[in-house]
């Protein structure tokens, strides 16, 4: 075993063509690695900590690195001999400074519009929790504590627990009147994936857990699976379904999105709900909106399982979600009218904000290398 100490260059010998390969950061003392990990200590007379920290993440350093790797495929490797062979770009110290300072202003112009688009869309999040009349949440203590029943220790949020514990299973309260979700939408499983339904004569297209994102579906990837026509219509997808996944990691469980018949005779996996609306009752939007909201996710916190390092929640606990409904759809409209506007300027700010980052990070590589 070996020594690094702050600012001391490592990486991992055959997986540094993957990116492996950083500074060892100022709050780590001292750390210890294998001699499959070389370390290198770098001249601060002649180069600045935070530019080799960036120049190691450029792709035009990567492919420095890639052609001095050797080996066969899948366990190609670089010495420690040829690594340090490799020529790099090495302007003047000052130089140096100058094109860290740039690049870190404009990062810092991003994180300021990346925040400017989290309060945007927290406060459209409130103003749209105000318009339905409910109650904000009690504040938590702020000393971390836990608190659960046994039988529910499964539960995987800690904030879920103790919200309980202040509010006990009551319903929320609104200015509207609260229905569980099953009585204005059917909840169903998609089909389970199997050697029997692999595609044959009758593929169709089927959406996993990994095309429902939140608030969007993502489908440059789509897989087939076996569904005879008689089954089609117990599963073929309709415009307005919200999609939910039912769970895998905390942070899939609930998470959502709206069909809108993007492909012909899609089909959903059993670990995506489908959620069906009566849409005399309730619009999709509307119903996604609130699933999304402070409320509807700590009501999925409160309620998924877990087991082991993975959390997940049934179709009666979604059916059972209590809904602050208004009682026509030309008023759910209206409410979600604000919080809409308040998403897309947050996402104007972010788009931005990628733009600062992305002419940043592009800036410093020509400026380097050209």
């Amino acid at each position: 075993m070996f020594a690094a100490y702050p600012r001391d260059l490592v990486f991992s010998k055959i997986d540094i063509r993957n990116g492996a390969i950083g500074l060892v950061p100022d709050n780590l003392p001292k750390v210890v690695v294998t001699s499959e990990y070389p370390i290198h200590s770098i001249d601060h007379e002649q180069v600045d900590g935070r530019y080799m920290a960036l120049l190691l993440r450029t792709p035009n350093f990567m492919k420095l690195i890639r052609n001095v790797t050797s080996g066969t495929s899948g366990r190609k490797r670089i010495t420690p001999e040829n690594f340090r062979a490799i020529e790099i770009p090495l302007p003047e110290r000052e130089d140096q400074l100058r094109l860290v300072d740039a690049y870190q202003n404009s990062v810092l112009k991003a994180a300021e519009l990346e925040e400017q688009a989290l309060r945007i869309e927290r406060d459209a999040q409130r103003e749209f929790e105000s318009d339905l009349g409910l109650t904000p949440p009690p504040n938590l203590p702020k000393r971390p504590f836990q608190i659960a029943r046994f039988k529910e220790i499964e539960r995987w949020s800690h904030e879920g627990i103790l919200q309980f514990a202040l509010l006990g299973n009551a319903p929320p309260e609104s200015k509207y009147e609260i229905v569980p979700l099953g009585d204005i939408a059917t909840v169903s499983y998609g089909l389970q994936k199997c050697p029997t339904n692999r595609p044959d004569k009758h593929a169709r297209p089927y959406l996993r857990v990994a095309n429902v994102q939140r608030g969007y579906l993502d489908l440059r990837k789509i897989k087939m699976i076996n569904v005879p026509d008689a089954d089609m219509p117990k599963y073929r997808l309709e415009d307005g379904d919200v999609l939910l996944c039912e769970g895998n990691s905390a942070d899939l469980v609930g998470r959502g999105a709206i069909w809108r018949n993007e492909i012909a005779d899609c089909v959903h996996q059993n670990h995506v709900l489908r959620v069906r609306l009566d849409r005399q009752r309730a619009i999709p939007e509307f119903i996604l909106a609130y699933i999304n909201s402070p409320s509807g996710q700590a009501y999925f916190r409160s309620k998924a399982k877990r087991t082991t390092n993975l959390a997940s929640i049934n179709s009666k606990e979604v059916a059972n979600l209590p809904v602050p409904l208004p009682d026509d759809t030309a008023t759910q409209a209206m409410i979600l009218l604000g919080l809409t506007k308040g998403q897309q300027a947050a996402t104007a700010k972010l788009k931005q904000a990628a733009t600062f980052r992305a002419a940043a990070w592009n800036d410093f590589i020509t400026a380097v290398f050209t």
